[in-house]
C-alpha cells in the first residue's frame, strides 16, 4: 500500500514462487493448502510510490518518500469512512455487516484504491491481510477508535471488534510463527506478543483493513514487517525465513470456523443469505451460489441463516480445532396469502350527496402541492 515499504511485495513475489516450486516437489502440506484455498497475492499496490522510493534506494531513502500514489495521496487513509457510518449505526440498532458506502464514493477515491474495492468485491473473501513496513507487529481492527479525541500514538483506546478474540489469535498465529515478532521488543518498541489492536496503537481512519471487515465478508490484518522500510538486498533472504512460515500459517487459518451452502427447497442456492451467530453482532452473507464461510474459535455456537422471503433456520454446531465444520441450511419459502375479498355491503351510493362534498379542481383557490 505504501511504496516505499518494501519488504512486502518482495515477500509475496517469494511466496508466489516457493508455492509454486514446492507444489511442484509434492510437498503434502503446500499441495493440500493448494488444492483446498483459493489464494490471491497482490505484491503491490502501490507501483508509482514504489518507482518514486526505488529511485532513491534503501540507502539515502527518506522515510516518507514514496509513501503516496502518483497523486501525492496515501492510498491507507483513502478508503470509505465506514466506521463512522457503523459507530452511529450501532448507537440505533442499524446493520453491523455490508454497511453501504456513500452515494458519492468513486469520486473520493484514488484509482488504485477504486480497483482493489471492486476486487475485493468480486469475489467472496474470507481472510487477508495487508503488509507495510516500520515497525514489528501484527496489527488487528478496529484501526479507528469511536472517541475522536484520541488521534495521536496513543495506547489507551483498545478498540475492539466483536470478532476480538478470533483477531487476536489470527494475529498471534503470524506473530508466533514470524522469526522475532512474537518477542514483543522490536524497532525500540514493545507490543506484547508482537500484536496490538490497530486503535490502542493509534487510531487510523479510512484504512483497508476496517473498510474489509465491514463491508465483505473477509477478516484482514495489517502486517508490520521490519524497522527499516526499505531493506537492503542482503537483507531479505533472512527477512524470508523470519516470514515463511507465518505466511503459510496465515493462510491456513481460513479453515476454520463453519461452512456450507444455503439453499431452498428446490436445492437451489440461495445467494445474499445473513449468517448470524449468536452472541458476536457481525454477521457474514452467502455468495452468488448460495455458498457461505464464517470465520470461528473452537467452541459451540447457535447459528442462523436468513434470507428475505424464506422462514430463516437455526442450528446449533459444534466447531472444532483442526477443519471447519460442516453446516447446509435448507429454507422454506413464505407463503404469503390474500385476505378474503369482502362481499359488496349492498348499500346504495347517493351520487348526489356525494357531489355535494367533492369540491371540483377548478373552484379550490389558494392552494399548492
Amino acid at each position: 500500500m505504501h511504496g516505499n515499504e518494501v519488504l512486502g511485495r518482495e515477500l509475496l513475489l517469494q511466496l508466489s514462487e516457493f508455492l509454486c516450486e514446492e507444489y511442484r516437489r509434492g510437498n503434502e502440506r503446500i499441495t493440500r493448502l493448494i488444492h483446498d484455498t483459493r489464494i490471491h497475492i497482490m505484491p503491490s499496490m502501490n507501483p508509482d510510490g514504489y518507482e518514486v522510493a526505488a529511485k532513491q534506494g534503501p540507502d539515502s531513502n527518506g522515510y516518507l518518500t514514496g509513501r503516496n500514489n502518483a497523486n501525492g495521496v496515501d492510498l491507507n487513509r483513502n478508503f470509505p469512512d465506514l466506521n463512522t457510518l457503523m459507530y452511529y449505526s450501532r448507537e440505533i440498532s442499524g446493520p453491523n455487516h455490508h454497511i453501504p458506502l456513500p452515494d458519492n464514493w468513486k469520486s473520493q477515491v484514488e484509482p488504485e484504491t477504486l480497483a482493489v474495492i471492486q476486487w475485493i468485491s468480486s469475489y467472496n473473501f474470507v481472510l487477508s491481510a495487508n503488509l507495510h513496513g516500520g515497525a514489528v507487529v501484527a496489527n488487528y481492527p478496529y484501526d479507528k477508535s469511536q472517541d475522536q479525541r484520541f488521534r495521536s500514538h496513543r495506547r489507551t483506546v483498545n478498540t475492539p471488534t466483536p470478532d476480538d478474540k478470533l483477531f487476536q489469535k489470527l494475529a498471534k498465529t503470524y506473530s508466533y510463527a514470524h522469526g522475532w515478532m512474537h518477542r514483543g521488543w522490536n524497532c525500540g518498541d514493545y507490543f506484547a506478543d508482537g500484536i496490538t489492536n490497530g486503535a490502542s496503537w493509534y487510531s487510523l481512519s479510512k484504512g483497508m483493513q476496517d473498510f474489509n471487515y465491514l463491508y465483505t465478508n473477509c477478516f484482514e490484518i495489517t502486517l508490520e514487517l521490519s524497522c527499516n522500510k526499505f531493506p537492503p538486498e542482503e537483507d531479505l533472504e533472512r527477512q524470508w525465513m523470519a516470514n515463511r512460515e507465518a505466511l503459510v500459517a496465515f493462510i491456513e487459518e481460513v479453515h476454520q470456523g463453519i461452512k456450507g451452502l444455503v439453499s431452498d427447497e428446490n436445492n437451489n442456492g440461495i445467494a445474499g443469505a445473513v449468517i448470524s451467530v449468536q452472541g458476536i453482532s457481525h454477521d457474514i452473507t452467502s455468495g452468488d451460489m448460495g455458498d457461505y464461510f464464517r470465520l470461528l474459535l473452537p467452541g459451540t455456537y447457535t447459528v442462523t441463516a436468513s434470507a428475505e422471503g424464506y422462514h430463516p433456520q437455526t442450528v446449533t454446531t459444534t466447531v472444532g480445532p483442526a477443519a471447519p465444520s460442516l453446516v447446509h441450511f435448507q429454507l422454506k419459502q413464505e407463503v404469503v396469502r390474500k385476505p378474503p375479498e369482502r362481499k359488496a355491503s349492498g348499500t346504495r351510493v347517493n351520487n348526489k350527496a356525494l357531489q355535494k362534498k367533492v369540491v371540483p379542481r377548478a373552484t379550490r383557490r389558494g392552494t399548492q402541492r
